[in-house]
């Protein structure tokens, strides 16, 4: 008789555990904050029926959702089929509140989520790894959110957006929060949200096919111009979507460096070409040339497997694409879950 093996279990076969570091989550029992805090900005659910539900701000349409954005058991017999044995769990972009000018009703809802999350966790410790969000409009307020979150919740780190509001992550006013992740060991996770020049890009999905990589590259520029790596080489910083428009531009970016110092080496010296061993992507290109790419840019111990569960612009399989690409089986473990551990801090075995 042939032995017939668990989805789950078949890249245990392979000795290859299977971490998908970016997946976004949401509580299914939303607070109607948009009705406390007198803002409908804020997203609320309308669950118009089982399994689904409408993301509403106000009564403006925003997104629909199923059950597997909040359902813990329904996202583990999604990884089941699969074959992703961690997701690692973060908020909706949308969810980060950062414009609302009252920090303290921007961290009950961090606070809220944060509970979620590390809750999901808790129930599946050995499918799921936790990402809480921080108000970032007040660092203070985050750095003890962010504690609460390493040191009580258990959660491995925290997701953050590619600006807050009018600061860029250069910000001097950010790197307390920077340097009290350092001191934590915390992962970041950054992605992109509120899309620069989205009031010109109205049609076609722009904002979420150009904003967003060049979003992304904005994020890392900042933090690699600004001197925030330099200055804290210890940081653990992921970024999402491969990056964005980040890799494919290095080249601009290194010739701006070295023919117009005084307007782009103002703040560190720094070649930017040097940091790409810094911090992280994750695997989300879409394009097998595009990931050959960035695997000779960076090389795979900065790539880490990303899918962008449960929303359309993922990758639909996790892996898929760098188990066809016929890679070593070093790299192939490298990416699918070994930069992973390194960036979250923790022991494959935890989830053996």
């Amino acid at each position: 008789n042939q032995i017939r093996v668990h989805p789950r279990h078949q890249c245990y076969l392979r000795s290859m555990l299977k971490i998908d570091i970016h997946t976004h989550i949401i509580p299914d029992q939303l607070p109607k904050w948009s009705e406390k805090f007198l803002d409908n900005r804020y997203i609320h659910l309308d669950h118009h029926c089982p399994g689904c539900a409408r993301m509403m701000q106000g009564d403006k349409f925003f997104r629909e959702i199923q059950s597997n954005c909040w359902d813990g058991e329904v996202r583990i017999h999604d990884c089941d089929a699969t074959g992703v044995d961690v997701q690692v769990l973060s908020a909706i972009p949308v969810m980060f509140h950062y414009w609302e000018k009252n920090a303290a009703y921007a961290l009950e809802t961090s606070r809220f989520q944060n509970d979620f999350i590390a809750e999901v966790v808790s129930r599946h410790p050995k499918r799921f790894v936790g990402l809480g969000t921080v108000p970032l409009q007040d660092p203070e307020l985050s750095i003890q959110e962010m504690t609460r979150c390493v040191k009580e919740l258990g959660l491995a780190g925290i997701e953050i957006g590619s600006h807050v509001n009018d600061w860029n992550l250069n910000a001097d006013e950010l790197f307390p929060f920077f340097k009290a992740a350092s001191e934590l060991n915390a992962a970041i996770f950054v992605h992109p949200w509120d899309m620069m020049g989205k009031d010109k890009m109205n049609k076609y999905w722009l904002p979420w096919l150009v904003g967003m990589p060049a979003e992304t590259s904005l994020a890392i520029c900042s933090m690699i111009f600004g001197g925030v790596f330099e200055r804290l080489p210890n940081l653990k910083v992921a970024f999402a979507h491969g990056g964005g428009s980040f890799p494919a531009t290095i080249g601009r970016i290194e010739h701006g460096f070295n023919v117009r110092p005084d307007l782009v080496a103002v703040d560190n010296k720094e070649n930017p070409r040097n940091y790409l061993n810094k911090f992280y992507l994750d695997t989300l290109v879409h394009d097998e040339m595009m990931m050959r790419y960035i695997l000779d840019l960076f090389g795979p111990k900065q790539l880490a497997l990303g899918s962008d569960y449960p929303f359309p612009l993922g990758e639909h399989h996790p892996g898929k694409l760098i188990e066809s690409m016929q890679l070593s089986n070093e790299v192939q473990e490298r990416l699918l879950n070994g930069t992973a551990l390194e960036w979250l801090g923790l022991d494959g075995k935890l989830f053996m």
